[in-house]
């Protein structure tokens, strides 16, 4: 197997081009996760805000259904 020009000769250049290599990978993958973790907290967020919004419509559909519900009875009671 032959080696390119440019590649180092020397054992110990050579640990360290493959040293080096595995080292921008790895922070090629950090750089990756860290953006991959940012957008997963802000969907978190967003969808944390939606439930938030849900949670608040159904307690006044609730708190809604519940008021018409003592106004029927009150209608029987006087009808």
């Amino acid at each position: 197997m032959s080696t390119p020009e440019h590649a180092p000769t020397d054992p110990v250049q050579q640990e360290l081009a493959v040293l080096n290599q595995q080292l921008d990978r790895l922070l090629d993958t950090v750089r990756r996760l860290t953006e991959e973790n940012r957008s997963l907290r802000q969907s978190q967020e967003q969808l944390s805000g939606e439930r938030a919004g849900l949670l608040a419509r159904n307690e006044q559909a609730r708190s809604r259904v519940e008021a018409m519900i003592q106004r029927l009875k009150s209608l029987e009671n006087n009808g």
